[in-house]
């Protein structure tokens, strides 16, 4: 159907830098730079800086840069690793196909990991534990760096969600081993296709992962050191999100300003929980890849909006490890089984008018006085 007001609008947010991406785009075609050129250092360069380590490597996707993660950190069969059970399921998946066994930890009402949790879930086994910074709200890292440091752990962020996010003023997927990135097109910094990256400070890492990432060669000598991976970030890709990289900082100023009128509109319906979890904790800001609210009556306001023209988005229905043939432990997860039933992620883009959100404002307030 046509919306009035769409969940993303790549199209629109394309005619917003047409003329920067048409650049970049007969930049890289005009040389035939297609594959590890300037124009994928340069991105990793800028990543890296915008990000706060010494170092980034462009993967092909957000599970790539997981699993790469993982085999960086050594997982291997046997080994666990500790997962929120609120996740897209790539997390999981990432630490299944390194070899290990992902061990899974509800979360709290921020929809991250509860971090009292935490300790109770860890073994003789334990080797990692993968906080994920979800809808742009960091995990509580001070608590998370503790408990590894506590049991000798690795710390990898999925900060897939939260780029530009802080945490006691350190930015998302500065402060574990690595940092984890996906550039989807509805993502915060979304390129023209899937792609993703990797952070960190540690020097190694880094020159590993660009092996791992390219069939485990070093591209320099032709030496082989792995068997690695075809997952490489394409020149094209890399340019393109080069150009919008430049734009995030007003972008992030923007999906605050929208949340912030979201808030404004909403915050007197008693029936909806709001995701302003900076206002109760100060360490925090966030930067709303998601507006996430959380209602009961989440079926009937999803399909109210979508009759009025408004798209929104639900995520997980079904929590990922109640799917048999993934073999996952359901330990019991009632604050991720209730998320499960009750959010709903509201229009949120650089593209949105302040018109079209006071519109979904104005819709969501009419369901309410209908289900009166």
């Amino acid at each position: 159907m046509a919306y009035k007001v769409k969940f993303v609008d790549p199209a629109h947010n394309y005619k917003l830098i047409k003329k920067e991406i048409d650049a970049a785009y007969n930049d890289v075609m005009s040389k035939g730079d297609l594959v590890l050129r300037g124009q994928l250092e340069s991105f990793e360069k800028n990543l890296a800086s915008f990000v706060g380590t010494k170092y980034a490597v462009g993967v092909n996707s957000g599970y790539d840069a997981l699993h790469i993660s993982m085999i960086l950190a050594g997982i291997k069969s046997g080994d666990e690793v500790i997962v929120p059970a609120h996740t897209f399921v790539a997390t999981a998946s990432a630490v299944v196909n390194a070899g290990g066994n992902p061990v899974l930890v509800d979360v709290a009402d921020d929809h991250n990991i509860d971090v009292s949790k935490i300790e109770k879930k860890i073994t003789k086994k334990t080797k990692a534990i993968i906080p994920v910074h979800l809808n742009g709200h960091m995990s509580n890292m001070n608590e998370v760096m503790r408990i590894a440091k506590k049991y000798n752990l690795i710390v990898v962020e999925d900060a897939c969600q939260s780029l530009g996010a802080t945490f006691a003023n350190k930015k998302a997927g500065s402060i574990g081993f690595t940092g984890c990135w996906s550039f989807y097109p509805f993502k915060i910094l979304g390129g023209y296709g899937d792609g993703g990256a990797i952070t960190t400070n540690d020097k190694k890492a880094a020159e590993n992962a660009k092996f791992l990432r390219y069939n485990g060669e070093d591209r320099k000598t032709g030496e082989y050191f792995y068997h690695g991976f075809t997952c490489l970030l394409d020149n094209l890709q890399a340019a393109f999100l080069d150009v919008k990289l430049k734009h995030l900082p007003d972008w992030i100023k923007r999906r605050r300003q929208i949340a912030a009128m979201y808030k404004k509109g909403l915050e007197d319906i008693k029936e909806i929980s709001l995701p302003h979890f900076e206002e109760k904790d100060k360490r925090y800001k966030d930067v709303f890849q998601n507006y996430v609210i959380r209602i009961k009556k989440r079926e009937q306001l999803f399909n109210f909006l979508k009759n009025e023209g408004v798209e929104t988005l639900v995520h997980w229905r079904v929590p990922y490890y109640r799917y048999k043939n993934l073999k996952l432990k359901n330990y019991g997860f009632p604050v991720t089984e209730s998320l499960s039933k009750q959010v709903i992620s509201l229009p949120m883009n650089v593209e949105i008018t302040d018109e079209q959100v006071k519109y979904v404002v104005k819709k969501v307030k009419e369901f309410f006085i209908v289900q009166r």
